[in-house]
Formats: C-alpha cells, sequence, structure tokens
C-alpha cells in the first residue's frame, strides 16, 4: 500500500494531465518497486554517454499510471533547459500508427474504403508503371514494394509534389513479395485520408481522434506558444537534408523529418507531436478495445484486427495493419514482452510498446537527435521495456500468472489475409499501334505539303504495313524529299563500320551521313530545306547513338531556324523501366549526349523534346505522336512489324538484354557481335564459362539464368577466337534489370578472373567511375544496383514533364 501512496502523491505532484484527470489505483501493486527503479540509472548512464539529452517515460498498467518521469535536459543549445514531464515531442514515424492508421480504420469501419482497394483507386496518378496492383494493406504492412523514402538529396515544396514523385515511382518488387519499410507507404495513406474524407489527415485525426480522447497536447504544427514545452531537435535549413548545411536553425515545433517538412509539415508518416500522458491515453485505448472515459473511436474488432498478424504468409517479419509486432525495428519490445504485444518506434528517438496480456503499456519519449543528430536510444529502449517486464508481477487476483503467455512462447494467430496478387506469369495483350508515320499518312502528309523536305532515317523505321518511312514520304503528294541524311550502321541499318555518304540509287537523291566524316549536319546541307523529318528506330538505351545523331540535327537545325518534325515509335523495351547511374558530366560523348541513366524510359520524341528543353537548343521541334501505345507495353504488345535497327540488334530478347551487355562492351570480352546471338552471350578465350554459369545462377538473379557455352566471333573482339563463356535466358523480362546483370557478369569476373578481365574502358558506357570502383572493391552487385536509386529517381522526376503518353 505505501508504494500505491508514493505512485499516486509523485503522480499529482508531476504530471499536469494526471492533475485534470484524477487517476483511480488498484488495491495492490502489480510490479516490484525495487525492479522498476532499475530504469533510473539506465537512463541516467545512456544520458551521461550522450546517447540522448533526456527522455521521459511512462509505464500503464490497463488505466493504472504505474511511472511517469522525466530525466535529462530537453535542450541543450542554446541554454540547457530541465526535461519536464510534459514536455511535447516530435514523435516522429509514431505520426504512423497515432494518426494515419487510426484514421485510415475509422474510414475502414465507415464502408468507405477497404483494405483491398487499389491506392489507385483513391489516387488515380498513381496506378502506372505496374503500380496498379498496390493495394491499401500492402502500404499499412509495407508490402506496396515502393522503396523507402523519396530522394531525400532532391528538394522539392508541398503536399501535390510528393504526391506526383510517389507516382513516378517504379517498384522494387511486387506488391506482397516483399517487406520494405517505407515512408512513402504512409503520406500515400494520408493524401487518402484526405480525399476519402475531405479533410487533411491534421484536421480529420484532431476531430476524430486526438479531441474524442482528450489528447490536448496532440497535433501537426503546434502553435508559437507551446514553443516553450517542445523539445529541440537539430539544426536544419528548411527544406534541406542532411541537415548540417548552411543556414541551419535549430528546429523546435516544425518537424525533422525532411519530406514531412518538404510536404508542409503534415503528412501521414510523419509530423505528429504529442505528450507522453497524451500517448499514453491512446495506448489504454487501445487496450479497452477502442474506448476510453466513454468515448469510443475504435471497434474491438477493428482493434484487434489492426494489431493481430496481417503480413502475407511465410514472411518472417511480421507486422499489423501500421503496428510492429516482430520485425528488425521491433527492438523496443525489449526480451521479455510477449511476441503476440505490438508497438511502434519514431526516428527522433520515441516509441510506444503495448501488451494486451499483460495490459502494460511503455511510452518512451527522447529527442535523442538533439543537439547534433547523432545520439542513439535503440539499445536504451530496449532495456527500458525489459526492466518494466522484469518488475511486472501480475495482478493481486492472479499471482499464479495464469492470465499471462511465456514470453516468446505463444504461437501466432493470424487475421485472415486474402492471397497477395504477385507480378508474374503475366498475360500478354496485343493492341495495334499507329507510329508516326501511320499518323502523318492519315494526314495524307498535310503537315509536310509543298514543303522541301529532308529526311533523317534508316530503312528499319517501317509503318505498320511494312512501308519504310523512305518510300512513304519518297512517294507523299506535294511532299518534296531533297535530301536524305543517314545515322550510324547506314541507310540499310547494316554497317558496323563508319558510313560514307552516297546518292540513293532510285531517286538520285543525296544521302548524307551523319557517322562518317562529320556526325552532324553542316551548313550547306540545310540549306533550302523547309523543315527536317526523323523517324528512327531507337532501343531506349543512353548509349545507342540515335538519340545523339537528333540531337545534333535539332542543334544544326535550330541555327538555321529550320523546323524539326519527329515520327514517334513506341520504346520497345516499355517506357516506364529506368535502370543506372546517371552519366557522369565529364563523360558525355557521341555516346552519351546527356546525363541519364543506361535505360532511359522515353521514346525518342521525348527524347528529343527534353534534350530541347534541358539544354536550352531552342529548335522548333514538332512530335508527331503514335496513337494507341501506353508506357506498360513492350515492342511484341504493339502489332508492328520488327525490323534490325542495327546489324548487332536482332531480336526483342536482344533489346531486353542490351542496355546492361552493352554497357560493359567496351572492355575484353566479347559480348557475342560476330555471332548469331549478340548480346544475349559473353565469352572470351581466357574465360571458365562452366565457373562462371554456377557463378551468376547461385546468385538467383531475378528474371535470368544462365548456362556454359562456346562459341567463335567472326567479326569484334576476339575474332576467329574460339571463347568460352555463358549464354543468357530472360526468363523474366519485368523482373529483369539488365543494368545489374551486366554488373553481376563484371563482379564474378573480377572474382574468377582478376589478372585476366579488364573493364576500366567501360566507363563511358556505364557513365560511373563510383560503380567501377566498386565492382572492382568486391562490393555486393545488389548493393552496388540499389545504389543508382537516387539517380534513377532524379531521371524519373527530369523526366516527367516530357512524357506524352
Amino acid at each position: 500500500m505505501r508504494f500505491v501512496a508514493v505512485l499516486a502523491t509523485f503522480l499529482l505532484l508531476t504530471s499536469p494531465i494526471t492533475a485534470q484527470r484524477p487517476v483511480r489505483t488498484t488495491p495492490a501493486a502489480a510490479f516490484d518497486v525495487a525492479r522498476l527503479a532499475l530504469l533510473d540509472p539506465l537512463v541516467e548512464s545512456a544520458i551521461a554517454e550522450h546517447q540522448l539529452p533526456g527522455a521521459v517515460i511512462f509505464v500503464g498498467h490497463g488505466d493504472v499510471p504505474v511511472t511517469l518521469k522525466a530525466y535529462g535536459s530537453r535542450a541543450l543549445v542554446p541554454a540547457q533547459e530541465r526535461m519536464t514531464t510534459d514536455t511535447v515531442f516530435d514523435v516522429a514515424s509514431l505520426t504512423k500508427v497515432v494518426a494515419t492508421t487510426t484514421s485510415v480504420m475509422q474510414l475502414l469501419e465507415q464502408g468507405r474504403l477497404r483494405l483491398s482497394d487499389r491506392v489507385s483507386t483513391f489516387i488515380p496518378e498513381f496506378g502506372r508503371y505496374g503500380k496498379e496492383e498496390v493495394t491499401i494493406r500492402h502500404l499499412l504492412t509495407h508490402v506496396s514494394g515502393l522503396r523507402p523514402d523519396l530522394d531525400l538529396s532532391l528538394e522539392f515544396s508541398g503536399s501535390d509534389e510528393a504526391i506526383r514523385r510517389a507516382s513516378e515511382e517504379v517498384l522494387d518488387a511486387a506488391p506482397g513479395e516483399r517487406f520494405v519499410y517505407s515512408d512513402i507507404n504512409f503520406f500515400l495513406l494520408g493524401d487518402i485520408v484526405r480525399r476519402v474524407s475531405g479533410e487533411t489527415l491534421d484536421v480529420y485525426a484532431k476531430r476524430h481522434v486526438f479531441e474524442p480522447l482528450g489528447m490536448k497536447d496532440t497535433m501537426f504544427t503546434p502553435p508559437a506558444s507551446l514553443r516553450g514545452r517542445i523539445a529541440p531537435t537539430e539544426p536544419c535549413a528548411p527544406l534541406a537534408w542532411p541537415c548540417s548545411v548552411p543556414g541551419a536553425t535549430m528546429l523546435r515545433g516544425v518537424v525533422h523529418d525532411p519530406t514531412a517538412r518538404r510536404m508542409g509539415n503534415v503528412a501521414g508518416h510523419a509530423g505528429l507531436f504529442s505528450t507522453a500522458a497524451d500517448l499514453a491515453r491512446f495506448c489504454r485505448m487501445l487496450l479497452r478495445g477502442g474506448e476510453l472515459d466513454g468515448v469510443r473511436v475504435l471497434s474491438p474488432l477493428t482493434v484487434a484486427l489492426m494489431t493481430s498478424p496481417a503480413s502475407p504468409p511465410g514472411h518472417r517479419t511480421v507486422r499489423g495493419l501500421g503496428w510492429d509486432i516482430d520485425s528488425t525495428f521491433s527492438a523496443n519490445r525489449g526480451e521479455l514482452l510477449p511476441r503476440g504485444s505490438f508497438g511502434h518506434t519514431g526516428f527522433t528517438g520515441t516509441s510506444l510498446w503495448i501488451d494486451p496480456a499483460t495490459k502494460i503499456f511503455v511510452v518512451f519519449l527522447s529527442n535523442r537527435v538533439h543537439p547534433d543528430g547523432k545520439g542513439d536510444v535503440t539499445p536504451l529502449r530496449a532495456k527500458v521495456a525489459t526492466v518494466v517486464a522484469a518488475a511486472y508481477v501480475g495482478d493481486a487476483s492472479s499471482r499464479d500468472g495464469s492470465h499471462t503467455r511465456p514470453p516468446g512462447g505463444e504461437s501466432y494467430t493470424r487475421a485472415p489475409v486474402p492471397p497477395v496478387p504477385v507480378a508474374s506469369g503475366v498475360s500478354r495483350k496485343t493492341t495495334p499501334v499507329l507510329t508516326g508515320i501511320d499518323v502523318l499518312r492519315a494526314e495524307n502528309f498535310a503537315r509536310l505539303r509543298g514543303k522541301k523536305i529532308a529526311l533523317l532515317t534508316h530503312l528499319a523505321a517501317l509503318a505498320g504495313d511494312g512501308t519504310p518511312t523512305l518510300e512513304a514520304i519518297r512517294s507523299a503528294p506535294g511532299v518534296h524529299l531533297v535530301s536524305i541524311f543517314s545515322p550510324e550502321h547506314g541507310l540499310e541499318a547494316a554497317l558496323d563500320t563508319d558510313v560514307s555518304s552516297a546518292r540513293d540509287e532510285r531517286s538520285g537523291i543525296v544521302i548524307h551521313s551523319l557517322y562518317g566524316q562529320t556526325q552532324r549536319p553542316t551548313p550547306a546541307m540545310l540549306d533550302g530545306i523547309d523543315a527536317i523529318v526523323v523517324d528512327l528506330v531507337d532501343v531506349g538505351v543512353r548509349f545507342y547513338t540515335y538519340g545523339t545523331t537528333v540531337a545534333y540535327v535539332m542543334e544544326e537545325a535550330a541555327k538555321k531556324k529550320v523546323p524539326v518534325v519527329i515520327l514517334d515509335r513506341p520504346n520497345p523495351v516499355n517506357g516506364f523501366a529506368i535502370e543506372g547511374p546517371l552519366l557522369e558530366e565529364s563523360l558525355t560523348h557521341f555516346a552519351g549526349y546527356f546525363p541519364m541513366p543506361n535505360r532511359h524510359s522515353l521514346t525518342l520524341g521525348e527524347l528529343a523534346s527534353l534534350f530541347n528543353g534541358e539544354k536550352q537548343i531552342g529548335a522548333d521541334l514538332t512530335v508527331v505522336k503514335a496513337q494507341g501505345w501506353d508506357r506498360s507495353r513492350w515492342f511484341d504488345e504493339t502489332g508492328l512489324p520488327w525490323s534490325n535497327p542495327s546489324p548487332n540488334i536482332r531480336t526483342l530478347n536482344q533489346v531486353t538484354l542490351y542496355p546492361g551487355i552493352g554497357g560493359i562492351e567496351w572492355s575484353n570480352i566479347s559480348v557475342g557481335r560476330g555471332t548469331d546471338a549478340p548480346f544475349e552471350q559473353v565469352g572470351a578465350p581466357w574465360m571458365d564459362g562452366v565457373k562462371l554459369a554456377a557463378a551468376l545462377n547461385a546468385r538467383n538473379i531475378p528474371g535470368i539464368t544462365f548456362y556454359p557455352v562456346r562459341f567463335t566471333p567472326t567479326s569484334s573482339v576476339y575474332a576467329n577466337e574460339a571463347c568460352s563463356g555463358v549464354f543468357m535466358v530472360v526468363t523474366d523480362r519485368d523482373a529483369l534489370h539488365p543494368v545489374r546483370v551486366a554488373a553481376e557478369i563484371a563482379s564474378a569476373l573480377q572474382r574468377l578472373h582478376p589478372d585476366r578481365f579488364d573493364f576500366k574502358n567501360t566507363v563511358r558506357l556505364l557513365g560511373s567511375q563510383d560503380t567501377i570502383d566498386r565492382i572492382k572493391r568486391g562490393d555486393d552487385p545488389a548493393d552496388i544496383a540499389a545504389s543508382w536509386s537516387a539517380d534513377e529517381a532524379r531521371w524519373r522526376l527530369r523526366r516527367a514533364k516530357y512524357l506524352l503518353y
């Protein structure tokens, strides 16, 4: 009884929230006071070791507060301030469960959304680039396939811009396939709350969660009047990350998370501020099945559903809906609380953990990032939970502990989880597509009539009926074709050497080579020209030179004020998959005109528009769009006839592999040029194909398998020499990342043949010296590929305003 009296006195003296709401205590203590007292030296030691400046801990047992105590300092700079129990903290990712998950589940209870609803039902622009099947359940359980966050090095402003950037994302994994903790998931959920309810997340959560629960100090964007009670975090410039940049000021009442800051301090993943006492009320509500003080904010079944395992069957990581149950983020559960309990953490040093079996909850709040972002409370949070659990001795009415479960000994009872759709074995549809030349013919060449035309093309450029564009324009009524430009590989698209200028045998029209004595039109070549028409079959790869040729033509045409008309056609390997590092500025050349990834995902018309805008070329550019194509479709889904765009690109399979294998061909290996399978096999006289195939297959690279082969090229590298190597079989082109495949091959060769393999010259094709250095260093190729994600995100955003489809 002495402990109960002391506890009640302590709470009345230290907690303004408790003083407003008298606390009813139990007749007998459920905790061992001596064991619970071990919390003090634990926290004080961590403060002395500069792991955090201070903390507030609230431990409760059902409706009974067990301890509420402040430790250390609320602020260290510019002046030291003592921590108080009513300190308001930036709770970071606790926003996900306290505000966002609760709001989403309320809307679910009202029948306004379902867990199985596609995200694109509410955010239509999100449903592209393979994200069409992502559901609200995927977002809540972090199995959407989205990466952890937007590129933090790219500043932006506004929630709408964040949603636009999220809509431009491409999944790293199929929905339901892999757990990746992602802030993108939850700021999308916050936006769904806004679109469904008609209220922004901060307004909705205040009206329907915080005010009903009496959480008076819980809010987004706290007012200036609260500043003195708010724990500061770290000096940051308004939109910057990392924080250590010029112009940084201490964040106090402004959210620490950079993405949330850029979204105006209100986001579904971060931005909430709260106190220990308020969060204790939230924990009590959950333990009481969604009700507190006669006010119900969730139904008991809803609370049970969202705090039960909801991850796809077979996943080692176990998450509820929003809540963490058993994952690499569960350290704050400690060593003794049962695995059937649940909780969450926040980056700034905050956490909740709640156990329905013992009715224990632990609220741990700190500002461990103050003052310099270097604190770490992960070990401390775990130790605090362990000490609390060890001090629990049970209710007097249940001293035998029969109501508790042995820690970690229970089996999970899963909430029913519907089958998760996985994007494999996708059925292919073939819908006719009209290329730019088809559209021009349908218009009866109206926009070219009466004009003197120069045509940049090759015979691989075909209309839908197989007619070469050259023939269609040459015979077009009222169109005067006066000259022809040919790119690399010549008009026939068949040469692998420099191309000479010539005359068209049929018409006598001059053919100016742009891959011989000059790579760009001379002023004389453009004299008397009313427009330049371009129709080339591109393959969607940075180092394929047709894009550069078009850029050079636009540069020269702009000088002479000659309009340029691009007859567009689909990107053969789809228009959304982006892969590879950005070409370094110092490495730009004819096979790399502009800093972009190996696989750029644009059509030639879009690429020309981007060059014209980003390089400020100033060309008078018109793109005649293809019709009937969308960005998800590959060439074999267009109904268009195939014609080789160059002598060593003969099949769609080769185009699919080319962004990677073409990127390493300036090394001392054969990539199959001079064989019947260029870019589908690699080899060298010194290579051990058996060992290489075994090493690559052991990596389980998505979408591809390898088998050893021997071949003898008739041209190019190792002409007429027998080579040992591997042949590549694409098993799932949607899962394949060809640039990663190139990194895997280079890494394997570096391990197997370190004295023979030389790929230093490939830097101008791969585009990144860092990638070369990491392969030489022996880094995991999967990690190397993951390191390109920031470059890929930058490109995705940069190209967005030039998309035509």
